[in-house]
């Protein structure tokens, strides 16, 4: 039996199972099974896995990485070719696109690199079409653009999420608050600081029995489900902003845009007619949450042009060091911040300072 086929009975079993306290441990089972079986798709066992699709995995550059996602024909290549000036073949029939297409674009002093992926279709998870090249290509971005097309229906949202769900991305989620520690003997010590509406203990243990984990310790610090402990078993799940980017807006009445721009996380743009990409560079720019340090020569004036781009979470002096010469933190003295992370103007701080948006640094070398 192949592993398509085993999904395909899993899944429906699970759609022919009632949800109620007495199935809740047996759903469990199904859906850690269902995980597995997704990730033997996704890294197949043995071999060398064949050759991989030529000319996906595109060099990182830049500061930040930023996919554009969505089916077949909804606008990507149009958008990046106007966004960043790369040409993207067009044409008016679908999968015009084949390959990644990479194009950089400047905003407010970051480099950030934009990535036309692949139409994905439906199934892609399960290795139909380019798909898992594409979404294995979308792991590694910082923020995705998922396109769709104002006309078509809502279905292309729920489907492209779906896909991505399979694969191991969680869009505009954090990692579930939860504790788990393998250690060699004494059982599962389990322990949930809150009430929990869909785990006890028995369904935990089932779910760990499954990946053949008999000791370990799990604190649940919020009301998690069965999903999100998976998740955190698997240990490959990536957290990735998302924005949803609607675009042919230029087909629709302004009493349509209207209900359109209540939508969480979406910017509704015309790519061919370049309206609101400035509403969708300033978004993007909120998601990626970058942070901008400016660098200051002694007795000189601060270096405005280019800024030194950090990710969020990882602000500190000391990483800006790293980023600029990895033998810079041997030499490290202290360093003078002026901004809004510091008391007082210049302020000595060491390399465990963590610096804000637009702060100015002069370092002093032993």
């Amino acid at each position: 039996m192949s592993i398509l086929a085993k999904i395909a009975e899993i899944e429906n079993e699970m759609a022919r199972t009632q949800k109620n306290k007495a199935t809740a441990h047996h759903l469990g089972l199904l859906k850690a099974r269902l995980a597995k079986l997704r990730r033997e798709l996704i890294t197949p066992k043995g071999g060398s896995g064949g050759a991989t699709g030529e000319g996906f995995d595109v060099a990182k550059t830049g500061d930040a990485r930023v996919g554009f996602v969505g089916f077949p024909s909804v606008g990507k290549s149009t958008l990046l070719s106007n966004l960043a000036g790369v040409y993207s073949e067009v044409a008016a029939y679908e999968f015009t696109t084949l390959t990644t297409v990479p194009g950089v674009i400047r905003y407010k002093g970051a480099k950030i690199q934009l990535l036309d992926l692949p139409g994905i279709i439906e199934g892609a998870k399960d290795g139909k079409g380019r798909g898992r090249q594409v979404i294995a290509v979308a792991r590694t971005c910082n923020l995705i653009l998922i396109v769709l097309d104002v006309l078509k229906p809502l279905v292309h949202k729920k489907l492209i999420e779906h896909e991505l769900e399979g694969f191991g991305i969680r869009l505009n989620k954090q990692p579930p608050n939860i504790g788990f520690k393998k250690k060699d003997k004494g059982g599962i010590n389990f322990t949930a600081t809150c009430a929990q509406s869909e785990l006890d203990s028995e369904t935990v243990k089932t779910i760990l029995a499954e990946y053949k984990i008999h000791n370990a310790d799990i604190t649940l610090r919020s009301d998690v489900t069965a999903d999100d402990l998976i998740d955190v078993v698997e240990g490959n799940r990536v957290y990735i902003p998302c924005i949803y980017v609607l675009n042919k807006i230029d087909q629709i009445s302004i009493e349509e845009l209207d209900i359109i721009y209540k939508v969480p996380h979406c910017v509704p743009i015309s790519a061919h007619h370049r309206w609101n990409f400035d509403d969708l560079l300033e978004r993007m720019w909120d998601y990626l949450k970058l942070v901008r340090i400016y660098t200051k020569p002694k007795g000189q004036l601060p270096d405005y042009t280019s800024p030194v781009v950090l990710p969020d979470g990882r602000t500190s002096v000391e990483d800006f060091c790293l980023k600029i010469h990895k033998n810079l933190i041997k030499e490290f003295k202290y360093a003078l911040v002026w901004g809004s992370s510091v008391k007082h103007n210049p302020q000595k701080v060491g390399k465990d300072h963590v610096m804000e948006d637009e702060d100015v640094i002069q370092l002093v070398k032993k």
